[in-house]
């Protein structure tokens, strides 16, 4: 006879019961697209091909990624242009909003200018970044930066300007002086609008990465994998175009999500 003590807990009923309507209602949305398009690719005519052809085709890049000149390296490298060119935006981005957040004039100054700014598609800026800098790899940090900066100081601007008069007041009763206010009240109070512009701006800047390794030639990425895949012609290229799409999207997701996740941390214990 079995000893009970060595019997494996089973899974909580209430916890299973809990997850299994976020989980249910995905996967079967999911399968029935992935139905879909199965379906619609079946014409021998059809250029696309179906979610079958694409594992078939692709299976080898998925089980090696990294393998040289894999998309797993091609991701990491656009991970690592996206990350410096986003950090730079938030450093940029949060203290220009603060400062034009506490300052009326520059607010009204500065307004207008950035309006018409972020307006610019991302790719109308990458003749000018590769005008100035003649290198495709500048040119995609700042196509990353240019992209990403605008919705981080519009949020914190408006964090800035929505910090109740009550805590400007305190603040001049305890005759805090400008450093504690600023990261005893202005931090903390912004906090939630600053991530909320962060988390803007990391999709902005996934979509602008992906765009910018398309067209700067030789800079390597996901982008300039999925545009050499199409310029190669070759049987499977349409399907490891496919292949690197699904993955611009899940990473996009993930990023997103990790922004949020941290943002909501952050918030918590401020």
């Amino acid at each position: 006879m079995a000893n009970p003590a060595l019997r494996l807990p089973s899974p909580s009923p209430t916890l299973l019961s809990k997850w299994m309507p976020y989980i249910i209602p995905p996967v079967l949305c999911t399968g029935v697209v992935l139905i879909i398009w199965q379906a619609l690719c079946l014409s021998p005519e059809t250029k696309m091909p179906g979610p079958l052809k694409v594992i078939a085709q692709t299976m080898e890049l998925i089980l090696n990624p990294f393998a040289e000149g894999g998309i797993g390296v091609q991701l990491f490298t656009s991970l690592q242009r996206v990350a410096l060119g986003y950090v730079l935006a938030a450093i940029v981005g949060v203290s220009i909003g603060m400062i034009i957040g506490v300052n009326t004039f520059l607010r009204r100054g500065f307004d207008p200018m950035i309006q018409v700014l972020r307006t610019i598609p991302p790719l109308a800026w990458l003749p000018i970044a590769l005008a100035i800098f003649q290198d495709g790899q500048p040119a995609s940090l700042f196509l990353i930066f240019i992209t990403a900066i605008w919705p981080i100081v519009i949020n914190t601007a408006v964090g800035v300007q929505q910090i109740p008069k009550d805590y400007d007041n305190v603040a001049k009763v305890l005759q805090l002086s400008g450093r504690e206010y600023l990261f005893n009240i202005l931090i903390p109070s912004t906090v939630p609008y600053i991530f909320t512009g962060l988390r803007i701006g990391i999709g902005l800047a996934w979509l602008a990465i992906v765009a910018a390794e398309m067209l700067a030639s030789g800079a390597g990425g996901i982008g300039f994998y999925i545009w050499d895949a199409y310029n190669a012609g070759n049987d499977n290229g349409m399907s490891q175009i496919v292949l690197a799409v699904f993955c611009v999207g899940i990473i996009g997701l993930l990023l997103d999500r990790l922004v949020g996740y941290l943002g909501s941390l952050i918030v918590s214990e401020s």
